[in-house]
């Protein structure tokens, strides 16, 4: 892995640890964002676990730039160790100019894979055919920060390199919002994903826009770190 994607994440957590108004809770955040635990942490540091655990919950002082920087390189060892792929992963989102919090995931995949083995992978219910049936990437976006934050403009960047592609859209209750964004999007994706409810939950004219606009539509309410996690498996 080169050395860019990392030192260039490497100073964004330590900043945003830095500049916080709760060190020790962003430290948390980043923690459990790499699916590393309190223990796997201080073992990395040769600390004891309760270490760890005060300085998240704020019973020991704000760590300094270098403990912060010690704890910032341990959690990129440790994921490096691990093949990288949370590195990879925010460096996808960062490149493309979104905040983590916005865009969870972007991919681009070597070669297109059938749309059914996307939904395969993420235990989606389809709820509607599109006009195309494979797709050459993904992109897992927060809906909520998405719609309220990002440009037109900017939210065409959510399509990567390709608009063939499936949009999965988290943090959402009906999936009104989320559709109606797309009528006034184009090009559109090849399939969208609405996470986080059920077929029964669905906004009742989600189906008919989909169809209007001629892409694929499914649901999903899979845990929303596992299922990243089985995205990560694709090709």
């Amino acid at each position: 892995m080169t050395a860019a994607p990392r030192d260039d994440l490497a100073r964004r957590i330590a900043g945003e640890i830095t500049l916080s108004d709760d060190p020790g809770a962003t430290l948390r955040k980043w923690r459990t964002d790499f699916d590393i635990s309190q223990t796997a942490l201080a073992e990395q540091l040769d600390v004891s676990s309760s270490v760890v655990s005060d300085y998240e919950s704020g019973r020991r002082e704000s760590p300094g730039i270098g403990v912060i920087r010690r704890m910032v390189e341990a959690l990129l060892d440790i994921d490096e160790a691990r093949g990288g792929s949370r590195i990879r992963q925010y460096a996808r989102v960062l490149s493309a100019g979104f905040e983590s919090d916005i865009v969870q995931d972007l991919r681009e995949y070597p070669t297109s894979i059938p749309l059914d083995t996307f939904y395969d992978a993420i235990g989606a219910t389809k709820i509607v055919d599109g006009d195309e049936d494979r797709i050459s990437g993904h992109t897992v976006i927060n809906s909520i920060q998405a719609i309220t934050r990002l440009s037109s403009e900017e939210f065409y960047r959510l399509y990567g390199q390709s608009t063939s592609r499936a949009l999965v859209f988290t943090d959402v209750t009906r999936g009104e919002s989320p559709l109606v964004a797309m009528r006034v999007v184009t090009p559109t994706p090849n399939a969208v994903v609405l996470h986080g409810l059920s077929e029964d939950d669905l906004w009742e004219h989600a189906p008919s826009l989909a169809t209007i606009d001629g892409f694929g539509l499914a649901v999903t309410n899979r845990d929303l770190d596992s299922m990243l996690e089985d995205l990560r498996k694709l090709p």
